[in-house]
């Protein structure tokens, strides 16, 4: 009588976290270089952390009761910090991203039609062409080292452009890589200045910023003018600018201004390609580094068709792959935390919460917190496979929650199952050397380095 043995559950490298609460002056340089080194180990055991920091109470909240009161029980109470706001300014404007109160309102009635699941087919066509494209760029380094990252950014750039504009990026898209990459090294860190300071009150990184933000909304307003270009389709909307130029907010029937519609095209490309980029580039580092769940998932994709006139019908089926993008979602979270103020004084479920409070719900911590998952630090995409159990309530945060749940999380989740699918159907992905690549989140969940990576057609 034999019996078989469970292989055990790959567990991809990590930071080791501090023993204890971290100095204020090791708080700023973690802020600046390593926001994982924020909390303690004992952070991913309990429901609530609390320190001060510059005299104001600083809480983090692992309770998924206190985190529903604070995203969608009484949202109103909370606002974002003037760090967050410095820093997002210059590359989203006063889009939804940051938008508040009845401007806030305003603009999700207005934008929420154009994100809707049913849009999700029109775009497909967009994703899939694109990925074509990058899959026989790639063909011609098999058995060479390649940049994933690299790649990735540059696919989900060119998805944005396509599926905003129907343009190619190759006009825009060396500039617009250029100038994200020169925010993102220069400008995006946090300083002191940021936490302590209103935002009415520039210092001189604001000036910088500023500088910034002019030549950046300058190139999206180049992007849009060049649209009107390519004419208008007979036969209904064919992206997303179509969709936002003529959308209307369906209880005052206003249309975004000019300047509207400039910031939600921004806070798009940077959200959405991003995003996208990083989680593909983490499903790909974690099934590089587990053949097993790599072969599971190539036999997912061995037969749909994933080219432009199929995608969308395929996209319901690969439910595997699916599970895979989530789950280096939960690993990895590209936002990997929300930092709001309160108002005034509040009570989170068991959690007291005092007037001017930090509040900061990391779906980072969350995510790995040993009271919520099971094997919290391992990789294990069958909890996301739909016969398993849901994952606790408020417990899987990868795009928010509440009114402010991410507009764009169903594409960004269309977009990189189908980028994901299309990479195993194509190559056999392993890496070449074994150092391991280790997340040191800033701004997103991005990697300390750009890992080489082998590719062999299947």
């Amino acid at each position: 009588m034999s019996s078989t043995v469970e292989a055990p559950l790959f567990i991809p490298p990590r930071p080791d976290y501090p023993g204890e609460m971290p100095s204020f002056p090791a708080f700023l340089r973690a802020v600046r270089t390593n926001a994982l080194l924020m909390w303690p180990d004992y952070a991913y055991e309990r429901d609530v952390v609390e320190s001060r920091i510059l005299g104001r109470a600083q809480m983090l909240l692992n309770a998924p009761e206190a985190i529903h009161h604070v995203l969608v029980g009484n949202p109103d109470n909370y606002r974002r910090t003037p760090a967050s706001i410095r820093i997002l300014r210059p590359i989203a404007g006063r889009g939804l991203l940051l938008s508040e109160g009845e401007d806030w309102r305003h603009q999700r009635r207005t934008i929420a039609p154009a994100m809707a699941p049913r849009v999700i087919p029109m775009l497909t066509r967009h994703m899939a062409s694109v990925t074509q494209e990058m899959i026989a760029a790639l063909a011609t380094r098999e058995g060479q080292p390649v940049n994933l990252l690299a790649a990735m950014q540059s696919a989900a750039l060119d998805i944005a452009g396509r599926s905003m504009f129907s343009l190619e990026t190759r006009e825009f898209g060396p500039e617009m890589r250029a100038l994200l990459t020169e925010y993102g090294f220069r400008l995006a860190q946090p300083h002191l200045m940021d936490m302590v300071l209103p935002p009415g009150i520039p210092t001189l990184r604001d000036l910088r910023r500023r500088r910034f933000q002019a030549r950046w909304m300058a190139l999206i307003d180049r992007i849009i003018d060049s649209r009107p270009a390519t004419g208008v389709a007979d036969d209904g909307p064919r992206d997303l600018f179509d969709l936002l130029r003529d959308a209307r907010d369906p209880e005052t029937g206003a249309a975004f201004t000019r300047p509207q519609l400039r910031d939600q095209v921004a806070t798009m490309i940077v959200a959405g390609h991003e995003t996208t980029a990083i989680t593909l580039f983490w499903s790909l580092y974690l099934l590089a580094l587990d053949p097993a769940e790599q072969d599971r998932l190539a036999a997912e994709v061995h037969g749909p068709n994933l080219g432009p006139d199929g995608a969308a019908d395929a996209l319901g089926r690969l439910t595997r792959t699916r599970a895979v993008v989530s789950e280096a979602l939960r690993l990895y979270p590209p936002a990997f935390t929300l930092v709001r103020a309160a108002i005034g004084p509040d009570q989170a479920g068991a959690v007291a919460i005092p007037k001017g409070a930090i509040l900061m719900i990391s779906p980072w911590v969350l995510h790995r917190h040993r009271r919520l998952w099971r094997d919290p630090d391992a990789f294990d995409p069958s909890r996301f496979l739909p016969s398993a159990p849901t994952p606790p309530r408020f417990a899987y945060l990868p795009f928010g929650a509440g009114p402010r749940v991410c507009v764009g999380a169903q594409f960004a989740l269309a977009e990189a199952t189908l980028l994901l699918a299309a990479m195993i159907q194509a190559f056999e992905i392993g890496l070449d050397g074994d150092q391991p690549v280790m997340p040191t989140p800033v701004i997103t969940t991005q990697p300390n380095r750009a890992p080489a990576f082998l590719l062999r057609r299947r």
